[in-house]
């Protein structure tokens, strides 16, 4: 095994905390301005995505700090475009979860090979963002 790039990976992990916690904060929102007929199961389920973004920023940062890294209080920059119809909201969401992706298969890339640890959380957390990706992506099959 090679040696665990430790700036590297505390620097991203940031990144994804960060992201994460920007996560919180859109789901809330999208929560507060859904409107219309299946409004209850649609606020259900962006409460539960923003519960479960702060879960993974609470697991991020528990492995940040485990590294010795110091959690940022910041969170990732988020543009208001005051589009708030269902298939709007959800186009924004799966554009969040392709980053998300995208910043979870970084840190795969970053720790291959050097944590077995990481490796694994890596990959589960891919995992799970690649099932919010599909899920999203059929949601929105109805607006095509």
């Amino acid at each position: 095994m090679q040696e665990l790039d430790q700036k590297k990976t505390i620097d991203l992990l940031n990144a994804i905390m960060e992201f994460e916690l920007a996560g919180v904060v859109r789901y809330t929102h999208y929560s507060l301005m859904v409107t219309g007929p299946n409004r209850i199961p649609i606020v259900a389920f962006f409460k539960a995505q923003a519960s479960e973004s702060l879960l993974h920023a609470q697991q991020v940062g528990e492995i940040l700090t485990g590294l010795d890294g110091h959690p940022s209080l910041k969170i990732a920059p988020m543009e208001e475009t005051y589009k708030h119809t269902v298939k709007d909201i959800l186009a924004e969401s799966l554009s969040h979860e392709k980053k998300a992706l995208d910043l979870y298969k970084s840190l795969l890339e970053t720790v291959n090979n050097a944590s077995v640890y990481l490796e694994e959380f890596a990959r589960g957390m891919i995992g799970q963002e690649e099932m919010h990706n599909l899920e999203l992506k059929k949601m929105l099959r109805d607006f095509s």
